[in-house]
């Protein structure tokens, strides 16, 4: 196989993945309870989460951490901006 062909042949199915839907995820923060305590919760309880106010927030991509960033308003939604890249690691 040429090396022409083979780089159409890899184009070709990256294309192919290119449609495959994933899903995303901003998580503001997380908070461990124990059963009774989430039994207790009812309309105005408060959780308080692992997390400082004003801190970023994690980016996952099918629950792998890619990016951190800070919430933002978007007409009336909530969005996410990128502020950070999680590296990936190199080969170990």
């Amino acid at each position: 196989m040429t090396t022409d062909s083979k780089k159409i042949r890899d184009a070709a199915n990256i294309e192919v993945l290119m449609n495959v839907p994933l899903q995303v995820t901003a998580e503001l923060g997380t908070s461990k309870m124990s059963v009774s305590e989430v039994l207790k919760l009812g309309t105005g309880s408060i959780i308080e989460l692992e997390r400082l106010a004003g801190g970023p927030v994690d980016l996952l991509v099918n629950e792998k951490l890619i990016a951190r960033g800070e919430v933002v308003a978007v007409d009336e939604n909530f969005g996410v901006r990128i502020t950070e890249l999680i590296q990936r690691p190199g080969p170990g």
